[in-house]
């Protein structure tokens, strides 16, 4: 890669990492459209631990609360809810940790292609407005219990499809459930957290075991142009998320899908 277009990826990363259009889908398809070379593992990890770090500081109370949740249950040796908020956030990783273990090969093997992408960009898009359009939308994330969790839990799985959208596909089975958008979307970036960091610590082992040259100007471009694109991304659609819906984002996902089956025909 050269510079130009380490900033773009690392843009493209920062502002799809949250919004329920796939952020692997948009980093696959500059080298599937463009030629692009692979942006590298060193720029992957560094990209990730931007995001991470936009996320943990957007929702640094609730994650302080959850902490404190913990150490006030262990005194009091009764759940509460910041507690239980947490260890619902644990539950709902472990069946992407299990797929991903899984299958994480054959996919990145058969699956990261414009084809998937395109498919999994219109399906995952209709599913996003249907549970949107005929959501109650009524729900705090209060009432969340574990088989809500698991159920999210499963969805995120999916997301391991390129163009899915993990963000998309949580906030999904978060509105089919009931949730209202903000709360939905809370849980969703929440979720993220140990999805992220785990994908960093993985992809970081990856890169010591190869002991690949790293550019380290690169990886620190990558990683502040990504925490801050992802964190003003994360603020302006949380402020606007009651305001416009998801409508926009399925639109979005309706004229790329359509866009990258004409190109592939």
């Amino acid at each position: 890669m050269d510079w130009f277009q380490a900033l773009v990826l690392a843009l493209i990363q920062g502002l799809t990492e949250f919004l329920p259009i796939s952020s692997s889908a948009h980093l696959i398809l500059p080298s599937e459209v463009l030629g692009w070379p692979d942006q590298g593992l060193a720029f992957d990890v560094a990209v990730h631990v931007g995001t991470l770090v936009a996320v943990m500081a957007y929702y640094r109370r609730d994650l302080l609360a959850m902490l404190g949740g913990a150490g006030q249950a262990v005194s009091q040796r009764r759940m509460n809810q910041d507690l239980k908020l947490a260890l619902l956030v644990g539950l709902a990783t472990v069946p992407a940790v299990v797929f991903g273990f899984l299958g994480d090969d054959w996919i990145e093997r058969e699956l990261r292609s414009a084809l998937v992408i395109a498919i999994t960009t219109l399906l995952f898009g209709a599913l996003l407005w249907l549970a949107d359009a005929y959501g109650k939308r009524s729900r705090a994330l209060t009432t969340l219990g574990v088989a809500g969790a698991l159920l999210i839990g499963f969805a995120q799985a999916l997301a391991l499809i390129p163009g899915t959208s993990r963000s998309g596909i949580t906030i999904t089975a978060a509105l089919a459930l009931g949730y209202r958008r903000e709360e939905a979307a809370r849980f969703s970036f929440l979720l993220s957290i140990p999805v992220i960091l785990g994908a960093a610590l993985l992809k970081s082992k990856d890169l010591l075991e190869q002991q690949l040259p790293v550019d380290w100007g690169m990886m620190a471009l990558g990683a502040g142009v990504s925490a801050v694109t992802a964190y003003l991304t994360i603020v302006f659609f949380i402020r606007l998320l009651e305001r416009i819906g998801m409508l926009p984002f399925v639109i979005y996902r309706l004229i790329l899908g359509v866009a990258l089956l004409a190109w592939l025909a």
